[in-house]
């Protein structure tokens, strides 16, 4: 799952991922897992290293998600694109046949941004408005409905939808106007109502308006407020929750006292999460080394990875993590078994590893056992 950014990045018009906006050109590269295409290099053969996806230098914005085996993109000119599995609709295509390379979702230039989540995808264009399709069994989608679509449904008729986090069997998004909504499946309290009820549309959590961004990991979310502070609720088992135990909430807590969160991402059972200062922190299942901490011990609150103040972008998948600096290297650890690390093996690492030794690296998105990223 991809990093989410705080301080008023939730404003139709501004992009600070690049899309729309961005004039710097981004090759797409990926590595990983790859029995259904989702890598996008025209096979199915998997790789422990980066490939370049097509020749290409336009693309913006990627995403994936540790519950997925495809992947989404926007391009600078506001196309968006989808290749992997498909036997839900997800990759949008009017039809369940699964791609092993990209394909234009439709043929419009107005998409803004993306969320790949389960198998659906959740997209806002630069008009504010929201669309989703794929699985819906759940009511995942937000349409008011448990059917599945295999092409754009809106969700409703609002206008300032600001960002939004697919789960794999829930959803959440923050509106232009700073208002926290959640919808999807909610057996763990995962929708924050203060109750165990699916919802198939949109619901308000709470009545405050000073949220920024959420994400939505497996089966818990988290979001940031306007002042750095982050919010957890849903789903605890291994601690992701980051309250100092394993107790399952169906409404917000915030994480600690602190005020100086910038960034976040939600994992299969763990998170991370980035601080102003640029000090990188983690919490929840650390079965596989996915929390960067040189062991395999699980924490319930969030312990600094090393002490660099250097981290820029970080992306948890299935007990792995892939993160960029400020230099533009690219740091990786956790579960390896295929290769999703990049490194060119299947090892496990509980630290930090490099790379190669490109310094050009900007955004990074973990699926299921692969990686999407620009550089």
């Amino acid at each position: 799952m991809s990093f989410r950014y705080a301080s008023g990045f939730n404003k139709p018009g501004f992009n600070p991922l690049g899309a729309q906006t961005s004039t710097v050109l981004y090759n797409l590269f990926s590595w990983g897992y790859n029995n259904n295409g989702q890598l996008g290099l025209n096979n199915l053969t998997n790789y422990s290293s980066p490939k370049q996806v097509g020749t290409l230098t336009d693309w913006s914005l990627v995403s994936s998600h540790g519950s997925s085996n495809f992947g989404a993109a926007i391009k600078t000119d506001g196309s968006l694109w989808a290749w992997g599995i498909n036997d839900y609709g997800q990759l949008g295509q009017s039809n369940t046949t699964t791609l092993s390379s990209p394909k234009q979702v439709g043929s419009l230039t107005n998409w803004y941004r993306v969320s790949v989540g389960g198998n659906k995808v959740l997209s806002i264009k630069t008009d504010g408005t929201l669309w989703a399709w794929g699985r819906n069994y759940a009511g995942q989608l937000g349409l008011g409905n448990t059917t599945g679509y295999s092409s754009p449904k809106q969700v409703g008729a609002l206008v300032t939808w600001g960002n939004v986090g697919a789960g794999e069997e829930h959803s959440t998004a923050v509106l232009s106007t700073g208002q926290l909504l959640t919808w999807g499946a909610n057996y763990f309290g995962q929708l924050g109502l203060g109750n165990a009820t699916d919802y198939s549309s949109p619901k308000q959590v709470g009545a405050l308006t000073t949220w920024s961004v959420s994400v939505a990991g497996n089966n818990y979310s988290a979001a940031l407020k306007t002042d750095g502070t982050i919010w957890t609720w849903g789903f605890n088992n291994l601690g992701q929750l980051g309250l100092g135990d394993t107790t399952t909430r169906s409404s917000p807590v915030q994480v600690g006292a602190l005020t100086t969160w910038a960034s976040l991402a939600g994992g299969s059972r763990e998170m991370l999460a980035i601080k102003t200062n640029g000090t990188l922190w983690a919490w929840g299942g650390n079965v596989s080394g996915g929390l960067g901490l040189g062991d395999i011990t699980n924490r319930s609150s969030p312990v600094q990875v090393g002490a660099l103040t250097t981290w820029l972008r970080v992306s948890a998948g299935s007990y792995w993590t892939i993160a960029v600096k400020t230099d533009g290297t690219l740091w990786v650890w956790g579960k390896n078994n295929r290769g999703q690390l990049g490194l060119g093996n299947t090892t496990y690492y509980s630290s930090p590893k490099q790379v190669g030794v490109l310094t050009t690296w900007l955004k990074v998105a973990s699926g299921n056992y692969n990686v999407l990223a620009l550089g």
